[in-house]
């Protein structure tokens, strides 16, 4: 132990640690304490001292905090917290302990640029009269400005920095929250990212419990799909509930189909397919499909139920957009399908009479389409204004589910196979929550449905940030199609997005499902 760290820990021993010029003081509390946070103070002048305790089995925060207000040019709670930089977001479900003594009481998600009591910072600022606003000072000493929520006493609150602006959300849990306007600080990377209690009376002490709590990095510095990343194609295994990693490359994999007979994936990177035999070790390596060069391989592919048959969308000549292609198992004779473009394959009819696509036809907005194997004229199965995408066929046949945001958010939707009927009258919304969700793929056995949920407010899926794989039962063939609240689970959280699971890539046993998850390169 070095000097300096030496005299910390005596420093802290006997409760003499001043931090000068900082506004706060610390109490000690062990680092697993605090979950996903890191330190914890009073900040401002506190006369009575918060505190803090986190129940990791219930995921909960219990933080009870003083202060006379978070108001006018000065602030005064007690503030658990980690330094972050970037755009993020801060969710949270919000509960006051007990009466209270004051309406105004305040529980926090905060994001700061110091710990001072006059910094510039932005927050959601929960009241106990139920009053949700987002409070902010644009700068140092500054007075405190507030836009207030149409929400009354939310369940649920989140804060999101996107640059320079902040923006409020609260509502319920399992619903859209409700999206404020966003308002405008500068604050300078790293900031203090956490959460807050005061009591807005110095002389009394008032206790919140936060839990579901989530801090999420967004990408939207930079590319918002960046290629420069770590690919790892993945195995979910449902029973065992874990992940296995079957190859690892420093280039841009996307988008693994299960063969039929379980034996390899198929998935593509630079352009070109790969097939990857699956070893008994449990690893894969990539072996280069017999397929024209010419042909310039998007991470839209699958194969027929009976194995025979590749289809896959590709750019080829004269063509400067994406086409529907068919070709052999093993890559031979590719045949066009979708000579208008753009096109994009997603999936087969079980019987492999029948192809499901995405297509522009005139307009900014995309439909769903089919042709048949045998080739002939495209059918259209959507027509609304609006961007439908990721086509995939039930087992039985009967259905195909897609995402759409003809609901003004990505949900999932299902329709007949033979076409949602005039004015779309036919289909079905799945999906409702608060997640924008996209690539809906049906288990062979009928029993789950997956699919990849991006943040609250992504504009589409050519992204990569924080998603979640989420499952859940496979809705009947008749009755009701809207999922029930609580049967959606969440299977796997990481850093991933466009070519995570663009296409079906459940195992034909329907116990595993394949995909890819990405790590930034420097």
């Amino acid at each position: 132990m070095n000097r300096k760290s030496s005299w910390l820990h005596l420093a802290v021993e006997f409760g003499l640690l001043v931090l000068c010029c900082a506004g706060f003081a610390q109490t000690p509390v062990s680092p697993q304490a605090l979950g996903i946070f890191e330190e914890h103070a009073d900040v401002g002048i506190t006369p009575r001292k918060g505190s803090v305790s986190y129940d990791s089995s219930a995921g909960e925060y219990r933080i009870t905090g003083g202060g006379a207000n978070l108001w006018e040019r000065t602030d005064a709670f007690y503030f658990v917290w980690k330094r972050l930089s970037g755009d993020m977001s801060v969710t949270a479900d919000v509960r006051f302990v007990g009466a209270g003594v004051e309406n105004h009481r305040k529980a926090l998600l905060m994001l700061r640029q110091t710990l001072d009591a006059d910094s510039p910072y932005a927050d959601v600022a929960l009241h106990g009269d139920g009053l949700t606003s987002l409070q902010y000072r644009t700068a140092k000493g500054e007075e405190t400005l507030e836009v207030q929520s149409t929400e009354k006493s939310p369940l649920r609150i989140r804060i999101e920095r996107h640059g320079d602006q902040f923006t409020m959300y609260a509502g319920k849990p399992g619903e859209n929250l409700v999206r404020s306007a966003p308002v405008t600080v500068k604050l300078g990377d790293p900031i203090y990212v956490g959460l807050g209690v005061c009591s807005h009376d110095a002389n009394v002490l008032e206790t919140a419990v936060f839990s579901n709590v989530s801090i999420e990095q967004l990408t939207s510095s930079g590319p918002r799909n960046p290629s420069n990343v770590r690919s790892k194609i993945s195995i979910y295994d449902l029973e065992a509930k874990n992940t296995q990693v079957v190859y690892t490359a420093d280039k841009l994999w996307e988008a693994p189909n299960w063969s039929p007979d379980g034996s390899y994936l198929l998935a593509n990177s630079g352009g070109v397919l790969y097939r990857f035999p699956l070893r008994s070790d449990g690893s894969a390596q990539p072996e280069k499909i017999n397929l024209d060069a010419a042909y310039e391989c998007n991470n839209d592919h699958g194969l027929s139920r009976d194995g025979k048959l590749l289809a896959f969308s590709a750019t080829h000549a004269p063509s400067e957009e994406s086409q529907v292609f068919l070709a052999s198992s093993e890559g031979a004779n590719p045949q066009l399908l979708t000579p208008r473009a753009p096109s994009y394959f997603h999936g087969w009819s079980p019987d492999g009479k029948w192809l499901a696509f995405v297509g522009e036809r005139g307009g900014e907005h995309f439909n769903i389409f089919r042709v048949s194997a045998n080739g002939g004229m495209e059918e259209r199965l959507t027509s609304l204004p609006v961007y439908d995408d990721g086509p995939d066929y039930s087992p039985d046949g009967r259905s195909i589910y897609i995402n759409s945001n003809r609901s003004g958010s990505w949900d999932i939707w299902r329709f007949p196979a033979d076409g949602a009927g005039p004015a779309d009258g036919k289909a079905e919304r799945i999906t409702s929550d608060d997640l924008e969700d996209w690539f809906p793929h049906p288990s062979p056995d009928s029993q789950h449905l997956v699919f990849l949920s991006f943040p609250h407010g992504t504009p589409g899926h050519d992204v990569k940030t924080s998603v979640e794989l989420r499952m859940m039962p496979m809705p009947n063939s008749d009755g009701a199609a809207a999922v029930q609240n609580g049967s959606v689970e969440v299977l796997t959280k990481f850093f991933g997005g466009q070519g995570t699971i663009n296409v079906n890539s459940w195992s034909p046993d329907s116990k595993k499902f394949a995909f890819v998850s990405y790590e930034l390169l420097p």
